[in-house]
C-alpha cells in the first residue's frame, strides 16, 4: 500500500497548496447552498479535480467516493475524498480545514491522509503500519477518566432531527470533562484524537468522506472507533464514538442512554 500511500500525500499537498492560495480571496468565490448549513464553493470542487486528476493519472482503473461528485465506478479499491473539511470554516477565514483521502479496498480502510495546510500538518496511517504525524508515530492518550478530558464533538448542525438526543448526550459528558471542543472539521477532530491532542470524540450524522481517513488514523494509533450500539456501522450510520479503549467506554457509557432507536 506505501506506493497508494504516496499517491493520497501527492494528491493531499496539492489540493491544499490550493486551499491555501484562494485563502485570502474567499470573498470573490462563487459559493452553493447545498442543503440546510452545507455550502460548496468553487474552491472545494476545483481541489476534488486536483485530487481525482492525480489518482485518476497513477490508477485509473480505481473506483472513486467524492464529496462533491459522487461515486465514480471502479474495482474494489475505493478512494473517499473531502476535499475541503470544514468549509464554513474556510469561508470565515477560521483556520480549522483540511483535506481527507482515504482508500478501502473491499470495504476495508487501508490507507489514510488527513492534511492541515494552514499549519503544514500532514496525519497519515496505512493498515498494519501505524499512523504518524509528519513523519513521527503518534498514539491516543492513555486518559481514563472524564476528570482533566479534553472532548471534541460535532453539533447537529444540518438537522435538528437529533437534536434533544444530543443535548442529553452533551449534558452527560460535560458534567466531568474539562473542556468541550467544538472546532467544525471532523477529520481534523480526529485526526487530533489520534495525536492525543483530544482524549475522545463524539457526534451525530457524519458522512463517511468526513470520517472514513480519521477513523483509520485512530485505529493505528491504539484507539477505538464503534457506531452508537457498540458496533462497527459507523461509515453507515455517520455516527460515531472514539478514543483510546478505556476514554471510549466512558463515552459510550454516557452516551448510549440517550441513544434513540433512530440513531441505532
Amino acid at each position: 500500500m506505501q506506493p497508494m500511500l504516496n499517491i493520497a500525500v501527492r494528491a493531499a499537498r496539492s489540493a491544499g497548496d490550493l486551499l491555501l492560495r484562494s485563502a485570502d480571496s474567499v470573498g470573490n468565490l462563487r459559493i452553493d447552498q447545498k442543503g440546510r448549513n452545507d455550502y460548496a464553493s468553487e474552491v472545494d470542487r476545483m481541489a476534488e479535480r486536483e485530487i481525482i486528476n492525480i489518482i485518476r493519472a497513477a490508477y485509473p482503473d480505481h473506483a472513486i467516493l467524492a464529496e462533491e461528485s459522487g461515486q465514480h465506478e471502479g474495482n474494489d479499491f475505493v478512494w473517499v475524498i473531502d476535499p475541503l473539511d470544514g468549509t464554513t470554516n474556510f469561508l470565515h477565514g477560521f483556520p480549522q480545514y483540511a483535506v481527507s483521502i482515504a482508500l478501502k479496498y473491499k470495504n476495508r480502510l487501508e490507507v489514510a491522509v488527513i492534511y492541515d495546510p494552514a499549519r503544514d500538518e500532514l496525519f497519515t496511517a496505512k493498515r498494519g503500519g501505524g499512523a504518524s504525524l509528519n513523519n513521527r508515530r503518534i498514539r491516543v492518550t492513555n486518559q481514563s477518566t472524564l476528570k482533566g478530558a479534553l472532548i471534541g464533538t460535532g453539533f447537529p448542525f444540518k438537522s435538528t432531527t437529533h437534536l434533544d438526543a444530543y443535548l442529553g448526550m452533551f449534558r452527560a459528558v460535560t458534567s466531568d470533562a474539562a473542556g468541550i471542543r467544538r472546532a467544525g472539521a471532523a477529520a481534523l477532530d480526529l485526526a487530533y484524537v489520534a495525536c492525543g491532542r483530544l482524549d475522545g470524540f463524539w457526534e451525530i450524522g457524519t458522512m463517511e468522506w468526513d470520517v472514513a481517513a480519521g477513523i483509520l488514523l485512530i485505529q493505528e494509533a491504539g484507539g477505538v472507533v464503534t457506531d452508537f450500539s457498540f458496533g462497527e456501522n459507523y461509515l453507515a450510520s455517520g455516527n460515531i464514538i472514539v478514543g483510546n479503549p478505556k476514554m471510549h467506554h466512558v463515552l459510550y457509557r454516557l452516551i448510549e442512554p440517550h441513544v434513540t432507536d433512530n440513531l441505532k
